[in-house]
């Protein structure tokens, strides 16, 4: 494991990080010396995250955060600014695809969820967070290779992660010069939110085909890559999005 050290004294923010992915990233940011805010819907799975983390030495307080509730996203800020005093990386990872219906047969209640979880509560995060955020800050957007091609049993979704790309563009402009925008579009992972590529070997071992590495990706290279974009190594970089897929076509 790596020894840089490259947010000692930061404090990082990741939603949805009490396992896959934002675990991962929380564990990641931690090792390499931030204070680190983890947060998911029950309290059970916030307790045991934080207890991992502590196990491995690592400065972590445990919010319970449903994003796309108001009170929750502000008392998640509050929390921070009590404990540490200061922002300096937030990580928007919580996503949500509760349907694998094709789009033109999604119901308008499943389409607000998509919309409030992926795309909306990304923005309303930063807009509770961004008066916060210090000079030389950075946000990191975990979008999908699906934006660059929606799956037909995912299409909806894999456009709430498209729209992720669009926002972090906008936002770069915006935030601009004090803050960094940039995404990360992992491949495929086989976490919990994934099961359905690693329950069927037939379809797993058809993912594995379409890379070039042929293997899945894991938590810890989707960590590594966000790693990188919220640390000062990536300072000349902003607006940018890193596809982390094993070599999947993304884009020319």
């Amino acid at each position: 494991m790596t020894t840089m050290k490259r947010f000692q004294g930061k404090v990082a923010i990741v939603t949805a990080s009490t396992q896959g992915i934002g675990f991962s990233i929380a564990e990641r940011l931690g090792l390499e010396g931030a204070s680190v805010v983890i947060s998911s819907r029950k309290q059970k799975n916030v307790d045991e995250a934080v207890e991992k983390l502590k196990a491995r030495g690592i400065e972590v307080l445990g919010v319970v955060c449903h994003v796309s509730n108001a009170q929750h996203r502000k008392n998640l800020i509050d929390k921070t600014l009590q404990k540490y005093g200061k922002i300096d990386v937030v990580v928007s990872n919580a996503a949500a695809n509760p349907s694998v219906d094709p789009i033109l047969e999604t119901q308008e209640s499943v389409l607000d969820k998509l919309w409030e979880i992926n795309v909306k509560a990304s923005i309303l995060i930063l807009q509770d967070s961004a008066p916060h955020l210090q000079k030389g800050s950075s946000v990191v957007f975990i979008s999908s290779i699906a934006a660059y091609q929606p799956q037909a049993s995912m299409g909806m979704y894999g456009v709430t992660k498209t729209a992720l790309l669009g926002l972090t563009k906008a936002l770069a402009t915006e935030m601009s010069p004090d803050t960094r925008v940039n995404s990360v579009a992992p491949g495929f992972v086989p976490t919990h939110f994934a099961d359905y590529i690693t329950k069927d070997e037939s379809v797993r071992k058809a993912v594995e085909e379409r890379t070039l590495l042929n293997r899945l990706g894991t938590t810890e290279d989707m960590a590594s890559a966000t790693a990188f974009l919220a640390s000062d190594e990536a300072s000349y970089i902003t607006g940018e999005t890193l596809v982390v897929a094993g070599g999947i076509p993304s884009r020319l």
